[in-house]
């Protein structure tokens, strides 16, 4: 795309397009890894364009961070409210915080179709001893502990089980386990345990990428 081009774009737009392709690139080459040439490229746009708009790289993976941390809180949010608003029912096999749980499990799955949104999360938390984004990281990670903890009524030990899988999900994508599904009988057994009745929307998107 050139500049003519992308100038035509409004400017929401063009922001929103950046910070897709700047998940994306950051998600798998992490902050050290990746350029604002390369996201640049990814983006279709020119490096000096994303420069003038965000001023920096690590201005840049902070918006990134942002938009995957306000993503997954819209997302449980809503699975949330509308939890309450079918009064907070239970599972068909366990009580009724072992039902959101499998609901906020599932909205947290499908953030997978935007792929960068949970690998640059993981870049994040990776990074907690930078004075910038480490400090981002935690009050974003601890505010999706307050999330569950206060609305949803889970307790510590709860919060710190569902945080975990989490953590494992994102592991296991970072790893590209995905990949080896049906041809390692380990990596098939941990890939079907975790994402269950997602698995095929995590084979579709590892065929994506693959």
């Amino acid at each position: 795309m050139t500049s003519a081009i992308s100038e035509r774009i409004p400017s929401a737009e063009r922001r929103e397009q950046i910070l897709g392709a700047a998940s994306l690139v950051f998600g798998e080459r992490g902050y050290f890894g990746a350029t604002t040439d390369q996201i640049a490229k990814a983006a279709g746009i020119s490096q000096p364009y994303v420069v003038r708009m965000f001023g920096s790289k690590e201005n840049l993976f902070v918006e990134v961070l942002q938009r995957a941390l306000d993503k997954l809180m819209v997302s449980f949010q809503s699975t949330i409210d509308e939890w309450k608003a079918e009064g907070s029912p239970a599972g068909e096999d366990d009580g009724a915080l072992h039902e959101i749980g499998r609901r906020l499990g599932l909205a947290y799955v499908n953030l997978l179709e935007d792929r960068g949104i949970l690998l640059s999360l993981m870049q994040a938390f990776a990074m907690g001893n930078d004075p910038v984004i480490g400090e981002r990281a935690r009050e974003g990670f601890l505010g999706i502990y307050k999330m569950v903890r206060d609305q949803v009524g889970f307790s510590p030990d709860e919060a710190r089980s569902f945080l975990a899988e989490g953590m494992l999900l994102n592991t296991v994508l970072g790893l590209k386990l995905p990949a080896e599904y049906g041809k390692d009988v380990c990596a098939t057994e941990i890939i079907e345990s975790t994402f269950r009745t997602k698995l095929q929307l995590v084979l579709d998107i590892a065929g994506e990428n693959a």
